[in-house]
């Protein structure tokens, strides 16, 4: 049993509970997620199973994109709608299309964010949201993400609130984002609203919900929703091998490296369709190349 269960998390459950139930509708222990939703977001949130698991890792790097909307006039204390207020103010000017369409593309690109102090980041050992619980201040770490992609939906002047679609890459807070947004926007602002709708090549359309999962397994046809675990890492370059080089792959050998120029490290090591290993470029040996992953099954 080996594959990517294409999930829409409902609202309501953690990541971590959707594995669990994916433990039981599955029978097997051999189950990850592939990157964090908040329980009160709903989106695509690829799980891993059997062999699928070793791709988790290569799978959570790949970029995200949501559908999120943003209030202004208030910010809170966890940057969305479920915090306490913590600054608040009358919106008297909301901003025209033309002014939030400038401010959106002025984040597309390389920025920096600072966690919000309700998230699962960690400083010396301890989650932030710890501190946050225990009303302890603490210095949050700035970190680099991406925006490949920002662009307006609408806006609703009346409620004072604007949606806009995001691609970026792993670790974007688009909570923090909607925070800043509003900053250059001249008002206080928190994320009302959140939807991802793409985990890398997997899409909103190629979900399962929990209860077309439970009819499955029900009527004994639960591997049909598992898609092949090449789906999650058509990211990676691929390198093909022939049928002797083929078993020194599932042996764990490391390799000589190809003449072919590849455009990803990691990439994938694949013979007559079939998923063999992810490698990389040996850090110390130039000439050769090594395993991370491989997928025989024993």
């Amino acid at each position: 049993m080996n594959g990517i269960l294409p999930l829409w998390k409902p609202k309501g459950y953690t990541s971590h509970d959707c594995v669990m139930k994916v433990r039981k509708l599955y029978k097997t222990k051999k189950v990850g997620h592939t990157g964090t939703l908040d329980p009160e977001v709903e989106g695509v949130l690829p799980i891993c199973i059997g062999q699928a698991t070793k791709i988790v890792q290569f799978l959570t790097d790949t970029t995200k994109v949501y559908q999120a909307e943003l209030t202004l006039g208030s910010t809170t204390e966890t940057e969305d709608a479920y915090g306490e207020i913590v600054d608040e103010v009358t919106v008297d000017n909301f901003p025209t299309k033309q002014e939030i369409e400038n401010v959106l593309q002025s984040f597309k690109g390389d920025i920096i964010q600072i966690p919000p102090m309700y998230s699962a980041v960690k400083v010396n050992g301890k989650k932030l949201y710890e501190y946050a619980r225990a009303n302890q201040e603490v210095e949050r770490p700035e970190r680099k993400v991406t925006i490949h992609d920002i662009s307006y939906i609408s806006s609703d002047p009346e409620q004072h609130k604007i949606q806009f679609q995001v691609t970026c890459s792993k670790g974007t807070y688009i909570r923090t984002l909607s925070v800043d947004i509003g900053k250059v926007l001249g008002y206080p602002a928190h994320m009302s609203h959140l939807v991802r709708i793409e985990t890398g090549s997997i899409h909103q359309r190629d979900t399962v919900n929990f209860e077309t999962i439970e009819k499955a397994c029900q009527d004994g046809v639960e591997l049909e929703l598992l898609l092949p675990i090449t789906r999650g890492i058509t990211h990676l370059a691929t390198l093909e091998v022939d049928e002797q080089t083929k078993w020194k792959v599932f042996n764990g050998q490391k390799l000589l490296k190809p003449d072919t120029i590849l455009h990803t490290n990691p990439f994938k090591v694949m013979h007559d369709g079939e998923l063999l290993a992810i490698y990389q470029l040996h850090p110390e040996n130039k000439n050769e190349i090594k395993p991370m992953r491989v997928f025989r099954d024993n």
